[in-house]
Parts: structure tokens; sequence; C-alpha cells
């Protein structure tokens, strides 16, 4: 009965110190990586995700935190479901914006795609099913996410996008990859 009685105490005060630190349990790095790889994985599998929507995520401890931009309000909304099922997640901060819907901004979302993934040199881009170019349009504004081979094509990428007449400006975003 005394060995009970010893043990909760010395629970409870584990448990108060790691409540203590930000009010939130730091979990193991192995489960932080589940959890990046797990979110990653359902982020990717969403239906309506397209090439017009960037998607991000931050992991600490057991919280997620979703940025980014959508075209579509439910996607935001299906990304923090998505998230919270996972096992583990106790938490789901969704910062994503949700961006405005304009005629205009649709008609440049076309165009821009049709300069960059129509172009010759990056046409190799268009063939995975998510594209590694994300082309984010917002009143005019451009930003390009996402991941190229080399410092060319993000390069060409930045010049295709400036070409579309009716731009206001171009931030190009990519990353190379290292290899």
């Amino acid at each position: 009965m005394k060995a009970k009685l010893l043990v909760f105490p010395a629970v409870l005060l584990m448990a108060a110190a790691a409540w203590g630190q930000g009010n939130q349990m730091q979990a193991p790095p192995q489960a932080e990586e589940r959890i990046q790889r797990e979110v990653r994985h359902q982020l990717l599998l969403l239906p309506y995700l397209t090439v017009f929507d960037n998607l991000a995520y931050k992991v600490q401890g057991y919280t997620v935190t979703l940025i980014g931009q959508v075209t579509r309000p439910t996607l935001k909304s299906d990304a923090e479901n998505v998230v919270k099922r996972i096992e583990g997640v106790e938490k789901v901060d969704n910062q994503i914006e949700v961006l405005p819907t304009s005629p205009m901004d649709d008609g440049l979302r076309r165009r821009v795609f049709a300069a960059i993934y129509g172009f010759s040199s990056l046409e190799r881009y268009a063939m995975p099913v998510v594209k590694p170019i994300r082309i984010i349009v917002k009143n005019g504004h451009v930003t390009l996410e996402g991941v190229v081979d080399s410092e060319a094509d993000k390069n060409t990428a930045g010049i295709r996008a400036n070409s579309v007449p009716g731009i206001f400006s171009v931030t190009n975003n990519l990353q190379v990859v290292k290899q």
C-alpha cells in the first residue's frame, strides 16, 4: 500500500513540472519525427489541394501549427481536421490564410501556370501529381513557393512568372534542392 502512495505523488510531480514548462509536454524526438511524417502525408492526400495552394507546418512537441495559403476555405478546415486525427497530436494551431476570391486572380493563376509549366525547360516539374512549384496569387501579386533542382530553374520560373501581363509583383521563394 505504501509503495502505491509513494509512486502516485512522484508521477504528479513529474506531470506538474512538465506542465509548468510552457504548459505543454515535450515529445520525444522519435514521436515528433513520426508526427511530422504523418502530417506531411495527410496534407499531401487532401483531395482539393492544387498547385495554387501552399500548405506548410511546424511541429513543436505535440502541437502542430499549420501555415500557408489556400484558395478554398474548405481546404483550411480539411487540413485542420486531418491533422487533429493524427495519433499524438494534442493541439492544432490553424494559421492558414484563405486567399480572397477574384476572377482577376483566377485568370492570373491560369496564365502563370501555363507560363511556368508550359515552358520547355520547366516541363519536367509538371510530371508529378504534387507539383513542386506552387503559384500563390493574392490581389495581383504572385509568390512562387516550393523546390526546384537548380538555381537556373529558380530564375527561369521567376522570369516566366514576371512575363505574364497583369501581375503587379513576383516574389520568388523557390528553394534549390541540395544534391
